[in-house]
């Protein structure tokens, strides 16, 4: 009897056992699906067709990329070392004559002129100056040139302007400006022709279009078209 029920109890526990397992093994959590990859672009074509202009009455040819060779940079010349030298003096007489006008002048608009000028030449020279130390260069690599630069007013004629008050120093002083700004005019206007220097073109193509202005209000501030 006591056999019996050991083997009835054992009956139970495997039924039990088998009723609690589980049919499938566990699963790993599910994660995210991974990222698809990137495409990343290639490396630039080599052989890429480059139109290439021909000369006058030839037609243009088409060359792979490698096979152009690049533009050489394009420096400065003679021509735009002789403007900088030649307009660094050029203008620092210039703010001579305009510091003037505080004192010895009588008109107003005149006035505000010479302001003007004072605010707009005295950073051009740092700016020149700064270009020559760039390129290893001082006021005298242009040779010594002062006596042929347009519009530079003479020693009698500054101490003329410095000795005249009122209404005459202000006639004098449209006078010689007005000769000087177009000496500046016409020195911006060759380098423009002949430099290569691309500061120098910006700074060239200022002092033409900035300085013909002012010879314009000048010339109305006295009423005059002379």
């Amino acid at each position: 009897m006591l056999a019996e029920l050991v083997v009835l109890a054992l009956v139970a526990v495997g039924v039990a056992a088998v009723a609690w397992w589980p049919d499938d093994p566990p699963k790993p959590a599910a994660t995210g699906n991974p990222p698809e990859s990137l495409a990343l672009p290639g490396l630039p074509d080599a052989t890429a067709p480059v139109l290439m202009p021909g000369a006058p009455g030839e037609p243009a040819k088409t060359l792979a990329a490698n096979e152009v060779s690049p533009l050489p940079r394009r420096s400065h010349n003679n021509a735009d070392i002789r403007f900088v030298t030649m307009m660094i003096p050029h203008h620092e007489q210039a703010l001579v004559m305009a510091r003037l006008v505080a004192d010895r002048g009588e008109n107003p608009q005149l006035k505000i002129i010479a302001d003007r000028i004072l605010a707009a030449q005295e950073p051009e020279i740092k700016t020149l100056e700064t270009w020559l130390t760039d390129r290893g260069l001082d006021r005298n690599s242009g040779g010594r040139h002062q006596h042929g630069m347009a519009g530079m007013q003479s020693a009698e004629a500054m101490d003329r302007l410095a000795g005249a008050r009122g209404a005459e120093f202000d006639r004098m002083f449209v006078a010689m400006m007005v000769e000087h700004h177009q000496g500046a005019i016409d020195m911006a206007s060759e380098v423009l022709a002949i430099g290569v220097d691309g500061i120098i073109n910006e700074m060239a193509s200022s002092v033409i279009a900035e300085q013909s202005a002012e010879i314009n209000r000048m010339r109305e501030a006295l009423g005059t078209t002379k």
